[in-house]
């Protein structure tokens, strides 16, 4: 089926996690320095680079950013939100979920929710969990807040609405996979064992692919990247000739996660 009105939906999503990459495995972190450059890179030079890609093409696309990186760089922020981008919520430290007592977790949804409200003057519209971990308090906490979407889960390759405690909501579920996101391929860092860099073109191969055959299916794409890494030179090339590949097929509609799944619902619910 089609799950749009408006054809194929792409979506390419950026989860700008900075050194709360690090700092969410390690609170002892920040007194490592050259450990801490590998995150900043995400907002000194990686998000930019990613900007005047987007903007090249003319894509809009959403990004999931924790609270403390929302307050850290409103420069960033602001040149996004000026782009047309939208903000979603990504935790507000990116502390792995599986390890916090439920008023932790809820602390960190509603200090991460008031970071992007005060930032950008909405409540964000998307949720997204740090580093692929829900529990039975994150799903309460999807419903409670609200979120027209959710981008978490690895079950399938279309969209389907939201299920909490056995109720189906109006929340738009976008799945997505590990070989669709960039920090397998380029991950690489000492305390991170058996990571090794894989050459672009090998991933440009490897994603094309997958949208190849999902095009065909006609199903849905989203790609998961972090600037860090998806902002390098090298990696910034393949952003480009990946977008350049999608923009090659007609009938595709790539946007943000909020214009996609608003556009979904109605189709999925009179499905369902």
């Amino acid at each position: 089926m089609s799950f749009t009105t408006r054809g194929f939906p792409m979506m390419l999503t950026f989860d700008l996690d900075c050194e709360t990459m690090w700092t969410a495995r390690d609170p002892e972190a920040h007194k490592r320095p050259i450990l801490m450059s590998q995150g900043a890179y995400g907002w000194k030079r990686g998000v930019w680079r990613v900007m005047d890609v987007l903007r090249r093409y003319g894509v809009q696309s959403t990004f999931f950013i924790p609270g403390q990186v929302v307050e850290a760089h409103p420069e960033v922020v602001e040149a996004l939100l000026k782009d047309g981008h939208e903000i979603a919520h990504h935790s507000h430290t990116h502390r792995w979920i599986v390890t916090l007592t439920p008023e932790e977790e809820r602390e960190e949804m509603e200090r991460g929710q008031q970071a992007i409200i005060a930032a950008t003057g909405a409540a964000p519209r998307g949720w997204r969990s740090p580093a692929a971990e829900v529990t039975p308090v994150t799903m309460d906490l999807i419903k409670e807040y609200g979120f027209s979407y959710s981008s978490n889960f690895f079950d399938d390759d279309a969209p389907y609405l939201l299920s909490i405690r056995d109720e189906t909501t109006d929340c738009v579920e976008l799945p997505f996979r590990y070989i669709n996101t960039d920090s397998p391929y380029f991950q690489f860092a000492k305390i991170l064992p058996g990571r090794t860099i894989t050459s672009p073109p090998q991933v440009l191969d490897t994603w094309s692919w997958e949208f190849d055959t999902l095009y065909a299916e006609d199903r849905m794409m989203v790609l998961a990247c972090h600037p860090e890494f998806i902002g390098q030179p090298s990696g910034a090339i393949l952003l480009a000739k990946f977008i350049e590949h999608v923009q090659g097929h007609s009938g595709v509609w790539i946007d943000r996660c909020d214009r996609i799944s608003d556009d979904m619902r109605g189709l999925l619910k009179a499905a369902a």
